[in-house]
């Protein structure tokens, strides 16, 4: 079975993104969404990947960014790949000529197969937990038989994942990544060295 990557999503200190990065973490999350307890300032995001060794890709997510507002942040700050986690559209995702992921929340009910091929040029499709009015971080996981077995794009398994459950999940699905923020929490945004090795540690053994 492939190499299964992981992404340690919510950082906001540089000493959390060099744990992660000696962990063997595959990337690093930015939230670019003020209403976030684990969002960075553009000076912020710049001093952490200025510290990251070499590849360590780095992610920016944002949630329903005005065109403005983003571009001015990709302007900034040398991010790898966007992640979007509100209600854009594959048309809004594709017009920054970046590779993205498109967070999709899952619920029961849902046609999955159908909104993921909505977003068919992007690099991945990430999959999390759905919480009314929340668009992401929630700690919880959702029913891992919901999503499908058959995807065109690569999937990006997120949602209450930790040390403890996350070779489970990847046996279940087969994700091609796995992103993890609460589970390697010591507080909000404030991470924990030793549950980032545990976590890829996990991931690595799946």
């Amino acid at each position: 079975m492939a190499v299964v990557r992981s992404k340690i999503c919510g950082i906001t200190r540089i000493e959390d993104a060099l744990a992660a990065a000696q962990a063997g973490a595959d990337a690093i999350g930015l939230v670019f969404y003020a209403k976030s307890p684990r969002a960075v300032t553009v000076a912020q995001a710049q001093a952490i990947i200025a510290a990251l060794p070499p590849f360590v890709t780095t992610v920016g997510l944002f949630v329903d960014a005005t065109h403005r507002e983003l571009s001015d942040i990709l302007a900034a700050v040398p991010l790898d790949l966007l992640q979007f986690h509100g209600d854009e559209t594959p048309e809004t995702c594709a017009r920054y000529a970046r590779p993205y992921l498109k967070a999709l929340r899952v619920k029961p009910g849902d046609d999955l197969a159908a909104a993921m091929a909505r977003y068919a040029d992007a690099a991945g499709i990430l999959l999390d937990t759905y919480v009314e009015g929340v668009p992401g971080g929630t700690g919880e996981a959702f029913d891992w038989s919901l999503v499908p077995r058959d995807s065109a794009r690569p999937i990006i398994l997120a949602g209450g994942l930790d040390a403890a459950n996350v070779a489970v999940a990847i046996a279940q699905v087969r994700p091609y990544g796995v992103d993890v923020s609460g589970g390697v929490e010591l507080s909000k945004g404030i991470k924990d060295a030793e549950k980032i090795r545990a976590f890829v540690r996990a991931v690595r053994s799946a």
